[in-house]
Order: structure tokens, then C-alpha cells, then sequence
């Protein structure tokens, strides 16, 4: 499996529901676990809704996915104002927002942010995924769980 795809969607709250819609099927088709989709699809979750909330006045932002045998890429793009991930404070309990970024950080294997000299944004995000045991039962499982060790993003354009 070596599978990609992008989605351009314009910048409105209800295309998040759009866009999470569009990976879990893609999850579905490839065979990838509940385990390793469920924080993928929360992490891709905080960066729409970032692109949503903060890329004005851009008018969409895109999704790219790349599915590799043991390895999900993930990039979510937009063309709105410059973002310093390391400038945004930790969110303090009481806060109703904010913490987006400590979610994709938590629950991915690798982030990166870059901010375009032209205006924009992107965030890199991987996951490794490994091929899952059968059961003992003799049942198959799903095609991918959630792996131990963390590599470096990957950029989906060579």
C-alpha cells in the first residue's frame, strides 16, 4: 500500500466533519485499525479546526494523506498569516481553547510547522503503523496498530 491523496475544502467550521469523514473512509478501504486511526483523525481534527479558526483570510486550506505500508503522513496547508508553533503558550486548565497543538503533539508519533516565506502554513504529521498479529483465535485483525517508537516527519512532496 502506497496510497495519497488531497482535499482542498473551503475554510468553514462544518468541512472539519467533512474532512475527518473523508480520512476514516480512507482508513476503512486501507485496512488501518481503530487504534491507529483514532488519534490520527483527533490530531488531523486540531489542525482543520487551527486552519479554520486562524487562516483568515485565506479561503480554504488543503488535506494531503499518504499511507505507506507501516506509516501515515499527514498535511494540513494554508495560505493565511505566518504561525510560530513555539510562540503559543500552554493552555492554562481554565481555558476553553488552545490546545490543539499539545493534542497533535500528543497523539502523533512527529509535528512539524512551517510557515511559507509567501504566507502560509503547513503541518507535518506522521504516525508509523505496523502490520498487527493474528489473533489466537486464528481471526485476522485490522491491518495496523499503534507503534512504540516516534520517527522524524516525512514530507509527502520528494
Amino acid at each position: 500500500m502506497d496510497e495519497q491523496f488531497s482535499i482542498t475544502l473551503p475554510r468553514h467550521a462544518y468541512t472539519v466533519t467533512v474532512m475527518r469523514d473523508v480520512l476514516r473512509t480512507a482508513f476503512r478501504v486501507h485496512g488501518i485499525c481503530g487504534d491507529c486511526a483514532f488519534p490520527i483523525l483527533i490530531a488531523a481534527t486540531e489542525a482543520c479546526a487551527n486552519a479554520v479558526d486562524h487562516g483568515a483570510p485565506a479561503p480554504d486550506y488543503e488535506v494531503r494523506l499518504r499511507l505507506r505500508p507501516s506509516l501515515c503522513l499527514l498535511e494540513v496547508s494554508h495560505t493565511g498569516p505566518e504561525f510560530r508553533a513555539g510562540r503559543v503558550p500552554l493552555p492554562e486548565l481554565e481555558w476553553e481553547s488552545g490546545r490543539g497543538i499539545l493534542l497533535m503533539r500528543a497523539l502523533m508519533d512527529s509535528v512539524a510547522f512551517h510557515a511559507s516565506r509567501s504566507g502560509g502554513v503547513t503541518v507535518w504529521m506522521c504516525k508509523q503503523l505496523h502490520p498487527a498479529e493474528p489473533s489466537r483465535r486464528g481471526a485476522r485483525r485490522s491491518a495496523a496498530t499503534i507503534p512504540a517508537s516516534r520517527r522524524p516527519p516525512e514530507r509527502l512532496h520528494s
